[in-house]
């Protein structure tokens, strides 16, 4: 089977970018899948004896099969939980999307699967004050999978994040609809309006969960259209 990559980017910060990318992984994983999951920019990180980690690296590490060295994964964290381009101007440092889909890339030719790189916060979430996230799946070439978190207004944020994702050139081949909001008024009608204005399939709906592990979220995901 041919190698399959993609870039997971969401909606907006804390829609479950992560929680997905991880059970996309394990669904991969009990398809007998060679997986690795990258997480190339985290903020928010915790000083351990190994360095800056992340939490949400350290979970897509200990899901993926191919086990990979930490900064593999995660090769730029930030302590502060802001945004990417504030905490870099705060450490001293400078992000480039040249130099992160070049890091990405040497991960990504370690044999796999399927591979998926995780965003920070939504599609133009910025670098600097001239390039964004989307700058790193536009230089890498990778196919999107859209995380919708489901609350008030997601219509919007899914349709207008889709939209900028095809106008940088990139295919959409799929999304997730992740519900954030127990108490949502009508989800299934919100849902079924993204998707009949969506032309990439619904690869799954997570409803809102007590256990957010990567096997129970694998359970309401479909990557069949992905490993064709």
């Amino acid at each position: 089977m041919a190698k399959r990559q993609f870039f997971v980017a969401g909606t907006d910060t804390d829609v479950g970018k992560t929680v997905v990318t991880a059970g996309l992984l394990e669904k991969a994983n009990q398809q007998g899948l060679r997986t690795i999951g990258l997480k190339p920019v985290a903020a928010g990180c915790v000083q351990t004896e190994e360095g800056l980690q992340n939490s949400d690296a350290l979970l897509l590490q200990k899901t993926a099969s191919v086990k990979l060295s930490y900064s593999e994964v995660n090769p730029i964290a930030f302590e502060a939980a802001i945004a990417p381009h504030i905490a870099a101007e705060q450490t001293g440092r400078r992000l480039s999307a040249d130099r992160i889909a070049a890091i990405c890339r040497g991960s990504m030719m370690n044999p796999s699967d399927f591979l998926l790189i995780e965003g920070a916060g939504g599609w133009r979430v910025p670098f600097s004050r001239k390039e964004t996230f989307a700058d790193v799946p536009k230089l890498l070439g990778t196919p999107v999978i859209l995380v919708v978190g489901v609350k008030l207004g997601c219509i919007n944020h899914a349709l207008l994040t889709a939209e900028a994702i095809v106008r940088d050139g990139l295919q959409l081949v799929g999304w997730v609809a992740n519900r954030i909001d127990p108490d949502m008024s009508c989800y299934e009608d919100n849902v079924a309006t993204i998707d009949t204005m969506f032309q990439a399939p619904l690869l799954g709906e997570i409803p809102y969960l007590d256990d957010l592990s990567p096997s129970s979220v694998a359970e309401f995901l479909d990557i069949s259209s992905l490993i064709v």
